[in-house]
């Protein structure tokens, strides 16, 4: 039975910014697991009682003997502005003092009724936060006047599984920085204008961030999160990363924010031991506590915890008008013993290795997002061979929209890193991947994941000498957009960045100084342009329909050939790839249909660094059969490229 509203918390409150205090059935639905916005009702608020400005505090510490606010408004004396339990089961501590600004550092002590523990924790669901090294909370408002409602009215269209979807992944604290001013990062609103133009001129659809929830560590990269509300401090407050959001939208670029619910550092002043019990975590570390990462494991079987992490996610969709939430580590989420050994784990209640708990929450997450925000979409970074990832949860899928696909990505890269002298003999690492292509709704990620940690970046990987590192550099890419699933492409690698990407320092802009680089970056800008104007390239991404091989079985000469086809049966793409460096000409390729077949992109264009070679604007199709088709194409293949035709008339 849910219990009866009986009226406000704090009585004649009034709310700026829509929220409102915690009510009964709020409480009742926390509790419940099921309340998705709880960031109106639980941190801090500014507000009124009975005319007197101030802010209301809540607080979930069920465990906690006494909670106070402190703060530099009352030295941080712990006894100055104790909060009141708000009854004797919810666990929730609440109480408004006046007198509090906008802007008003603060914290709160805890002290528990066991083991005599007292800490200053930062608020789970505070707007804002002290810039590291700091740690306090910010009373803040979420006050700011978007200019993107055409964006949002249509945005539909722009995040559909048939749209043409080309990501752009960046981490703004080393896009680009500023050497006149101490090497500094930019800033949210600089950042707004740079980032903006270039993402816009290189005809990519949408960003991806890397996590800008408040996080204590940079050499994170924002993976270890204490502010699940805030965006990070270090490049500005919440409406600076509004402003730059605003403005991408303004642009017709969509944003995908990278969210982390799968772990949380043990920092003291973080969500870890909250009121000196395992609150937010499992307090058997076989469960709560991650080897990999050394931080705590969300327990996702905690009711009050699902509804703090999807009220996480809809915060960000609702009031940053985020676009798109890229679940990281899912794969960690969904298995007991990932990353653990025989006897360091616990099975769940059947005896298995599943995660069912999490897998709960999963659905309950994705089912919470689509309902709010049916125009969004979410991703997973799911590295197994987990059914149904991205299928609807009435099903029996996770629900996700889409799932980085990285067997491909795995495969691919381990190809292309092979001396083309020995590609023959592993040609099914290139093919297979069309085998599963259509199993999950799939986005191709060449990301930030595969140019650190010692792996060197994309041009690294390239085999040859510096003319074939840049033309298998092209030849990757094109590869890519070709292939069925969205692309995602880490900022740096479109210009073919020579070192490992590292967080403190910017992106080797200066190299666009060589041709080279210049060559691939100028590709790059070129493939996005075709990807988005060739509804044969977008349309059926994840239908079996929209693929068909010509030819996969050319070992010996290391040429595989496909077409990509649109809803519209006129719209046919044929992509040829050639992954030797020696020229093949007069080299046969079966066609669907006759007439004059254009060369619409080749990853040989000597403006793009490669030696010329091609098919002078396009082949006619003869009546001669070849793989099974009526027609064929007589073309020349340049070395280490791929060349795309779409068929005229």
């Amino acid at each position: 039975m849910r219990p009866k509203e009986t009226g406000n918390a704090i009585s004649g409150a009034t709310s700026k910014g829509g929220n409102s205090p915690l009510t009964d059935h709020d409480v009742y639905f926390f509790k419940e697991g099921t309340h998705c916005k709880l960031y109106g009702k639980f941190g801090s608020h500014l507000t009124e009682v009975e005319g007197v400005a101030g802010a209301r505090f809540a607080v979930w510490a069920p465990n906690a003997n006494t909670v106070s606010v402190v703060g530099d408004f009352n030295d941080w004396d712990t006894k100055s502005h104790p909060l009141k339990v708000r009854d004797d089961w919810s666990g929730i501590w609440e109480g408004f003092i006046p007198g509090i600004k906008e802007g008003e550092i603060y914290k709160y002590h805890v002290e528990s009724r066991y083991n005599g523990y007292k800490v200053n924790k930062c608020d789970p669901f505070a707007f804002h936060h002290e810039t590291p090294p700091k740690t306090g909370s910010k009373v803040w408002t979420l006050d700011y006047e978007w200019k993107d409602r055409e964006w949002m009215e249509t945005r539909k269209k722009h995040n559909s599984l048939n749209a043409p979807i080309s990501i752009y992944e960046a981490h703004i604290g080393s896009w680009r920085r500023v050497p006149e001013d101490g090497n500094r990062p930019l800033n949210y609103r600089e950042m707004a204008h740079w980032l903006g133009d270039y993402v816009k001129d290189m005809g990519f659809t949408h960003v991806e961030f890397l996590p800008l929830t408040e996080y204590p560590f940079y050499g994170s990269w924002g993976y270890q999160v204490t502010g699940y509300f805030a965006p990070t401090s270090r490049f500005g407050a919440p409406q600076d990363f509004m402003y730059l959001v605003d403005h991408l939208h303004q642009n017709n670029i969509g944003v995908i924010l990278d969210w982390v619910p799968s772990h949380f550092p043990t920092d003291e002043h973080g969500l870890g031991y909250f009121d000196g019990t395992h609150l937010f975590e499992h307090a058997d570390t076989q469960k709560g506590f991650h080897p990999d990462w050394g931080s705590y494991i969300f327990n996702y079987g905690r009711n009050e915890v699902r509804s703090f992490l999807i009220s996480s996610a809809l915060y960000w969709l609702d009031k940053y008008h985020i676009d798109g939430i890229r679940v990281d580590a899912v794969a960690s989420m969904l298995y007991l013993d990932y990353s653990r050994k025989e006897g360091e784990w616990i099975p769940n209640e059947f005896g298995g290795r599943e995660n069912i708990e999490a897998i709960n929450f999963i659905k309950k997450f994705n089912e919470a997002v689509y309902a709010e925000f049916p125009d969004a979409q979410t991703f997973a970074e799911e590295s197994t061979a987990w059914p149904m990832v991205s299928k609807p949860t009435y099903v029996g899928g996770l629900g996700f929209g889409m799932k980085w696909n990285m067997g491909w990505m795995h495969d691919t890269l381990k190809y292309f890193s092979k001396d083309s002298l020995y590609r023959k003999f592993c040609h099914n690492q290139l093919t297979f991947s069309i085998w599963y292509a259509f199993f999950e709704n799939f986005v191709l990620p060449l990301s930030h994941d595969e140019v650190t940690h010692g792996k060197g970046s994309l041009l690294g990987k390239m085999p040859g000498d510096e003319w074939q590192r840049f033309a298998n550099l092209r030849l990757l890419y094109g590869y890519m957009f070709a292939h069925p699933g969205k692309k995602l492409l880490f900022m740096g690698c479109e210009f073919g960045q020579v070192r490992e990407w590292g967080h403190e320092e910017s992106l080797e802009w200066h190299v666009l100084d060589f041709s080279f680089h210049k060559g691939v970056q100028l590709w790059v800008k070129d493939l996005n342009r075709l990807y988005r104007n060739e509804p044969a390239l977008y349309e059926l991404d994840f239908e079996n329909e929209g693929f068909e091989w010509v030819d996969f079985h050319d070992w010996e000469h290391s040429v595989v050939s496909f077409i990509r086809k649109g809803r519209d049966t006129k719209d046919i793409i044929l992509a040829v790839c050639n992954l030797t460096p020696v020229l093949r000409e007069r080299y046969r390729v079966g066609v669907p249909a006759g007439g004059w077949w254009q060369e619409v992109l080749n990853s040989d264009g000597v403006e793009y660094g490669g030696s010329g070679k091609g098919n002078s604007g396009g082949v006619n199709a003869q009546d001669l059969p070849s793989h099974k088709r009526p027609h064929s194409l007589n073309v020349t293949l340049p070395p280490l490229g791929i060349v795309v035709f779409k068929r005229k008339g």
